[in-house]
Formats: C-alpha cells, structure tokens, sequence
C-alpha cells in the first residue's frame, strides 16, 4: 500500500543516503538532529532515534534504526520515539530493522556503534539540564560495573563496598588514579574488553594522562594497588557470597505466541507450528518470545496500522511488567536471521527483494512532495571479481594420493589435475612479514572419501610440523577462489583419475571409466581472467555443455577445433590460444566461430543441441560477519560479533569469518591443542548449520589461521596491526599493558620458519625478488617461469602498436616491498627479465654470450621437512612415498651445471630452432611451451629475428596488421 511523504517528518528529508550514523533527540516532541561531535553522547532523561547506514558489496544499502530510550525518559518522549521510529522507516522504503533501545539493558549491535562502550549523562532536555560541559577541576570519584565479552555493558552503581562482587568487573575512576577490580568468576576475555572502557575513561577525563591499576579479587594487601584500591573503601572485607548482580535473566521455558492486530486489537493465532503461510501481507503480528517481542509489518498495510502495531507492543511489555525486554519491527521481505529462524519452515530469502523497484517509488515519493531526491541512489557496486590478495612469485610443490600414499608431482605435471583425484600442495611466498606458507587441499568432484580423508590428515600433518604457522585450505573442485587460481596460474583439469583409489572404485563398482586420453574425443572449456589466471576443464562431450559466453577446445586425436562463442571476449580467445600449448601443443587447430560450425564438429559432439550463453555463476563474496564460536561434544555455537575490528579477535578463542565465498577459521594461541586440532570440523560444522539462512555450499572453502600467521587475504577485512597478533601473554596482559604504559609491549613473534631453504635464513637460493619474473616457482627439475618472457616482448614489440598496451601482458602488480633474502645470488646483475630495453638495443650490434651457472632444485643437504629422504625419480617422472614415512617435501635450490648443455644468462638451457618447432620430429621435453622462445641461443634469436622483420616489411599491409592480431593472441 503507498504511503504518504506527508505523514513523514521533513526532519528526515535526505536520511539514509552514505554510510555512517544519524541521530535525532526528540525535544518537544519533535525529531531534532544531534551534531556529529555528539555521538556517543546520550542524557538518561532524554530520547533519541538513531540510524545505521551499512554500504553493502551489491552496492545497496542496509538500514537499522534504533530508539533509545534513557531511564528517565518521559512517557510522551518514549511514544514520540517510536513513532518518529516508523516515520523514518517509511522514507526509507520500509526496509530497516527496527530496535527498542533501554538504557542499561542495549542490543549488541546498538553498542557495537559507540565502542568502547557508551556512558549515559544525568539531565534532559524537558528537565531544562543541559550538562554539555563537566568541571574538569571537580573530579567526583565513580564506581562502574562492567559486563561483556564481546561489548560491554557499563553503568554506574554506588561507591560502596556492597556494589562489588565475585562476578563482575568494576573500574573506579579517581581524580589521579583508574583502578580495575577483576571479580573472581570473571573471565579473560571479559577483563580485557573492560580495559578497553579503562582507555576510555582515561583518555575522556585524564586527557590520557593518569594511573592504572589492577585489582585481583582475593589478593590482600600484599599488592599495591590493592592495598590503595582496599583503603578507598576503608579497608579490605571479604565479600558476600550472594551476588549484588542484576543479570537480566531470560526465561528459557517461554513459548513463543503469535498475535494479530486486526483494527488496534490483539488477536492470540492458535498454532502448534510457526510457519510462513501464517502471516499475511494486508495485516500486522507481534511474535512474543519473552525477552524480544517481533512486530511483523506486512507490505501492504498502511503506516497508521504498524504505529499501532507498535503502540500493542508497547502496551504489552508494560503489562507484563518487562520493561527491559527488546522490541523489533520488521518489514515483510527483511526479516533478520533470528526472527526467520523461530519458523519451522522458511522460503529460501530471494537476493534483491524489491530493492530496486523500492527505492525507485521512494524516491518518486519524495520529489512529488518537494524533497531533494537527488543523491538517492545506490552505492557504488564492486567489482565482481576480486583480485586475489596473494603473491605470485613463491614456491609451489603438489603431490597426488594415491590411497594412503602421495606422490609428488613434477614441474610439468602440477598443473594438470583429475576431478577423480584429490591434491595436497604448499605454496610459500614472500609476505609483508617475511616468508608464508599455503598448505592446501583439492578435492576432484569424483575423488573417494577414502582419499580425501588421507589428504586432510597428511596436509595437518604438515601444517604441525611447521609449528602452526601455515595457513591451511580445503577446497572442492568448482568452489576454488581467486588465491588458489592465481598461484597455479595455467591449470587443466581432466576428467577421470590415475590415482589407485579412483581406479579401485572404477572397477569395485564396475562403472566405466571416463578417464581423459590423448588420442579420444575431449571437450575444454577455457576460462580465467588473464595469462596468469587461465583454467581449461574438460567437460562432457555434449553440444549441451557448450556456453556462447566462452571458448572451447574439441579434440578427436589429430583433429583438433578451437570453438569462439559469440559471447567471449578477446581475452577468451588469447586463452584458448595459449591452452592449446599445453592441451595439444604439436596440432595446428581449425577456429570455428559459433553459427559456422563444420558438421564434423557436431558429430563429435554427437547432436546439435541447446546450449546456455550466460556465464556460469560463481559465488560472490558478501559482506563479512564474524561469530565467536565455543566448540564441545561436537556441538557448535556461535555468537555474531557486530561492526568488528582486530581487537574483538582474542587469543583464548577460536572466531569463524564468514564472506559466503568462503570462510575462515581464526585460531587464538592460547587456544588448547585438542581444541586446534578440531579447527576445520568447526568450520566444516559452521557450514552445514547455515546460520546466516544463505543456503551455503558444504563445499564451500575453508582456511584456518593460526593467530600471528594471518595472510593478505584475511588481514584485508580489518584495519589491521600486525603487531598486536604478535604480542604475548593472554588478552588481558597485554592491552593492561598497553593501557598502562601507554605502548605496546615487547613482542615475541617467532620466526616463520623457511620452507625452501636448508639454511634458516630464508629464500638464500632464491634470486632477488627485483631479479624474478612476476610470477614463478621452483620444481626439482628446472626453474618455473611464467608468463609472456622479455625475449618475446622485445620481438612482439617491433610489430605492436607502441601506444597500445598488449592484450597478453597484464600491468605489473603493485606491492609493498618484503624483506629481501640474503642469499649467494644477491650480488649477480640483473636478469634478462630486469633489462628488456638493452636485450632490444643489443640485437643491433654483437654481444658477448653469457653462460652463468643455472639455478637448479635439488634435495637438500640437511634433511627436508615434507620428506625423509628424496626418492628418485620413476621413468614416467613420478616418485611415491609412503605417508607415514615422509610427512613433508620440501626441495631446495643450489647452483649446479648440468655438464655440455648450454645454458642462456636466465640460466636456462639453450636447444635449437628446429628442436624448439611445434612440428619438430625430435621435440624437446619438459619446457614452458608456451614461452619456446627463450630456449633459443642469443645468436639464432637474432637471427631469427631478422628474418621475421625481413619477412614482415614484404608482407601486404593487411597481412600485417593480421599478423599483430596474431601476436596479441599468442
């Protein structure tokens, strides 16, 4: 039902519109706008309307309103609260949440706003008080009692000995000294976030400059502060057992009732099961659950009818006598995770309910009556895919299982899976705080339980013999995110498996065996964003599994199409390109453009038929939540932490961070070791519980962090202070510290320990980060460089538009500087890599032929952390070591020459022109494919250089400009 802009209050004209907080008192019973300097700030005989605005990742906007209500408050200010409450909702287009505020007994979220905590102020605006300034120079001494573990709860109690207890926490707050009083049964995490109110109080009346101390309930006067926090209240006294503590208890055994407002009267709905069907879009419910009353708003019910909803709501708290209860009101189609959880039964929450139609009409509204419309729009939308938050210039190793042994993969191998195996690989790579580590899991789409549970245990297996200090991922083939992609960079995916397991399964449950084969029919999909982020995965041989949004690869032994839907870009076709280096690299493919297919190509694929033309979807990271969890017996709670910062996560705890693209497990360091050890059951248990109702994947991935290892892509999240992950002693010593001395204490942060090195001083056989290509990795068999090479720049560049950036070469990524290794190498010049423009200008005139000694990876001399022994390697490439006798491979580089082969000065070796050609009868092995080029001697490349620029100058000029396509392409 439309509602009028004129029953809204003008006062609310443009509210809503960034993200941040508004607040209104009401004064004379009228909306009144509260300065930002005075957020925070609230009088206990005043009330007040206050509005959250949260930019969402979708680029809409999230609305949560709030009416606080101080303890003196009057009658009138309180209804004028909730009705101003409702008003405020309707500009907004009738999608915020709702919450009645007490003062004393607030919402987690309302206190989330003003963190650390809020301290109300005696007077009101219909008192005629207005306590804007406090006398600095009268310092009156107060007691406040602090309770919270995640926010705190404060309010002042009377300066008397009988306001203490056992169980809470108090600070009194003197003229020259803070004392914190720690309650026996009180916990870590509850002393640290009172500490927090300590800063507070510290810097809010002391200017930052005064005492601390703590008070350790049972400690006499042997300790000083003690001893002077005992005298202010006349000396120590044991006391009382029973507590002064006025928890607000909530009844567990209330049963909660459903009640209709039909015409201002209550009507109790008689049902033994809440389900969605009972509500109905033209009317108005309260859900009675004792300690919250929900008021249901159906759409189409007009704005008189949900402020009477409310007033019933009201009433029915005074009745009750809980004046202390919360009361929520929500619009049909936004209703929060709690109030759709206390249904039985509950449709799947639609993505973008009415967001856009909405806003649209609210905005129609507005103008109609005058108001300035012209900032109501969206925020701005984010990019839809993420760049990964990793560096691409480590060392990766891959092994595959085989049963309950795992076999490593050699350089030319790791990069081409099969969706019946499953995969365990270590990624190490430079960091901001020196070297980290990636260990990982990948789960084939058919791999066995068998072998999955084999690769888990394996992987945290590694993940403790490097002390914790890894990150830990498990991953589902079709769930893996932008990290996993970008570190492996050129990834196929096959169909079928060579591992024992798979092969056992095959044949245990005589199911044919689809296994990928050279010389059969095969249809790839290509997909990725760039050169250093391209996947081709095989998928069925059907016309269905065609998509016009990308390009295909199709393949019958020596016959060989490249399919370009009409939907793809060009960067879809370079990929396919430079796929077919790798798929089928000595065939020269057909390109076939969709709608002018050969029949042959149909007839592999076995019928022409429909196909899809939209991009397959992929999960979009949400907005970030972030739960405390407690787990026992196998029983998972969790607790949603609010508008969270670094400081919430503390060392005693284990926290789950939840972007529904994937979830991470936070593990504090004081967390027990039995406890750790469960990190990934904890975030394979958040995951099948589905707290947040978005119908998550069980296959979603799951990283667990230890506490002081916490990478890029975590640490994004947060404004972030590496240092305070580092310090030592649990929560409560060390912001005490802090609070103390103002500074942070001495850290204690262990050396991460090297991974590719048998020296502990790092990457000391790894070139100099300037010297490496932007993405490269190290095997035991050569050096792995990735990505378009200079010697390939400097011939494309001869030929491209020097004014157009080529397709081929992504912009160098832009990153803070890391420590830099000493090593052996450090003193050598710099690479090719490193001076493209002389290896350009050195084509013009002779050059001496380097031929440094090559970087090479082999076992190391001290025994590797992943292995026992390095065993040798089987003629197909592949070694197999028992799991049991090797937890962890871990090859090392070292200079050695390979006697009689030439090497060039990137140290790689040099082959001939004719060996290098893709229709070579005697091909060389084991290289980068796609970057022939750089195996050439200095010599032959200028000479073949020449030849091309001679061949090209006699070409037609369409020719030419055909070539230069060409070069992009490749």
């Amino acid at each position: 039902m439309a509602i009028s802009m004129r029953e809204v209050d003008p006062v609310f004209q443009g509210a809503g519109q960034k993200d941040g907080l508004e607040i209104w008192r009401i004064e004379k019973l009228q909306a009144v706008p509260v300065p930002k300097e005075s957020h925070g700030r609230f009088f206990t005989g005043d009330s007040y309307v206050i509005l959250k605005t949260s930019a969402l990742k979708n680029g809409s906007f999230r609305h949560d309103i709030h009416y606080w209500l101080g303890k003196d408050t009057s009658q009138d200010e309180a209804g004028t609260a909730a009705i101003k409450t409702v008003e405020l909702d309707a500009a907004l287009g009738g999608r915020a949440v709702q919450y009645r505020e007490v003062q004393g007994n607030e919402t987690e979220r309302f206190l989330s706003y003003f963190k650390p905590c809020i301290i109300p102020v005696e007077g009101g605006i219909a008192s005629g008080f207005r306590h804007t300034e406090i006398n600095k120079q009268e310092h009156v001494t107060r007691l406040f009692v602090c309770r919270g573990r995640h926010t705190v709860h404060v309010k002042e109690v009377p300066f008397a000995r009988s306001s203490l207890n056992h169980d809470d926490i108090f600070i009194l707050d003197t003229k020259s000294k803070i004392f914190q009083f720690n309650g026996s049964n009180s916990s870590i995490q509850e002393r640290a976030k009172a500490l927090e109110v300590v800063q507070y109080l510290k810097d809010t009346n002391h200017e930052g400059k005064c005492d601390v101390g703590a008070v350790e309930d049972g400690k006499l006067m042997a300790d000083a502060d003690a001893g002077e926090f005992w005298g202010l209240f006349g000396g120590f006294a044991p006391l009382p057992r029973k507590t002064f503590s006025d928890l607000n208890g909530k009844d567990p055994a209330f049963s909660s009732k459903l009640i209709c407002i039909n015409k201002g009267k209550t009507v109790p709905v008689d049902c033994d099961v809440l389900t969605r069907e009972l509500l109905d879009s033209t009317k108005c419910y309260l859900l009675d659950c004792g300690s919250e009353i929900y008021v249901w708003m159906g759409r189409e019910t007009p704005l008189e009818e949900r402020k009477q909803a409310g007033s019933a709501a009201e009433e029915l708290l005074r009745e009750g006598k809980r004046p202390k209860s919360h009361i929520v009101r929500l619009m049909e189609g936004f209703e929060t995770v709690i109030f759709r959880s206390k249904f039985s039964k509950w449709p799947k929450k639609a993505d973008a309910v009415v967001s856009d139609e909405s806003r649209g009409k609210v905005a129609a509204l507005l103008k109609r009556q005058g108001f300035n419309v012209k900032s109501l729009a969206k925020a701005a939308p984010v990019k839809e895919e993420p760049q990964p938050q990793i560096d691409c210039t480590g060392n990766l190793q891959v092994w595959r299982v085989n049963g309950s042994e795992k076999t490593f993969l050699s350089f030319s191998e790791q990069c081409k899976f099969y969706s019946g195996d499953c995969y365990i690989f270590q990624y190490s790579y430079p960091g901001e705080e020196g070297e980290e580590c990636l260990i990982g899991t990948w789960f084939g789409k058919k791999s066995v339980q068998e072998e999955r549970t084999t690769a888990t245990s394996v992987a945290s297996n590694m993940i403790e013999s490097l002390k914790f200090q890894a990150v830990m991922v498990r991953l589902y083939e079709g769930k893996e995110p932008a990290e996993f992609f970008s570190i492996f960079q050129n990834l196929v995916i096959f169909k079928g498996g060579v591992s024992t397991g798979y092969k056992n399964f095959v044949s245990e449950n005589s199911i044919e065996d689809d296994t990928y084969s050279e010389n059969g029919v095969a249809l790839f999909r290509v997909q990725g964003s760039g050169p250093e982020n391209m996947q081709a995965i095989q998928v069925d041989t059907a016309a269905s599994s065609l998509n016009s949004s990308y390009c295909y690869l199709l393949h019958d032994g020596d016959t060989l199409f490249t399919w370009i839907g009409n939907l793809s870009s060009s960067m879809d076709q370079e990929l396919a390109e430079r796929q077919l280096d790798v798929i089928k690299p000595n065939l020269q493919s057909r390109i076939l453009k969709e709608g002018s297919e050969y029949d042959q190509f149909w007839k592999l694929l076995g019928v022409k038929s429909e196909y899809a033309s939209q991009k397959i979807a992929k999960d979009q990271e949400s907005d970030p939540h972030l739960f405390s969890c407690t787990f026992s017996k196998g029983v998972l709670k969790v607790k949603e932490i609010f508008n969270f910062t670094q400081d919430d996560l503390m060392t005693e705890d284990i926290f789950i961070l939840d972007c529904h693209s994937c979830v991470f497990v936070w593990v504090g360091q004081r967390v027990d070791t039995k406890t750790r050890a469960q990190a990934l059951s904890i975030g394979e248990k958040f995951l099948e519980l589905d707290i947040l109702m978005e119908n998550s994947s069980q296959e979603t991935p799951v990283y667990v962090i230890t506490e002081g290892s916490e990478p890029q892509f975590f640490t994004r999240f947060f404004t972030w202070d590496s240092a305070k992950s580092a310090m030592h002693g649990n929560s409560f010593e060390r912001k005490l510290s802090i609070v103390k001395d103002g500074v942070k204490p001495k850290i204690d942060k262990p050396k991460r320990r090297p991974t590719t090195s048998s020296s502990h001083t790092g990457r000391s056989s790894v070139p100099d980060k300037s010297q490496r290509s932007r993405s490269m990795s190290f095997s035991p068999d050569r050096v792995r460089v990735r990505g378009r090479s200079p010697a390939f720049n400097a011939l494309a560049a001869n030929f491209e538009n020097p004014n157009a950036r080529n397709l081929s070469t992504p912009p160098p990524a832009v990153r803070k500087p890391s420590p830099k290794s000493v090593s052996p190498d450090s003193t050598k010049p710099p690479q090719r890599s490193a001076s493209i423009a002389a290896i350009s200008a050195s084509f013009e005139r002779p050059r001496p032929t380097l031929i440094p000694k090559s970087i090479k990876a082999s076992p190391d001399v001290n025994k590797p952390q992943l292995e026992a022994s390095k065993p040798k390697p089987e003629a197909n490439g592949k070694d197999s070591t028992p799991v049991k006798d090797s937890p962890t491979v871990t090859p090392t580089i070292k200079e050695d020459v390979k006697e009689g082969q030439p090497e060039d000065e990137e140290g790689l070796p040099v082959y001939p022109y004719e060996r290098l050609r893709t229709s070579s009868t005697n091909p060389v092995t084991d290289i980068d494919v796609t970057r022939r080029e750089t195996y050439l001697s200095a010599t032959e490349f200028r000479e073949r250089f020449g030849m091309a620029k001679e061949a090209f100058a006699k070409l037609p000029k369409w020719k030419q400009n055909r070539l230069k396509i060409a070069l992009q392409l490749f």
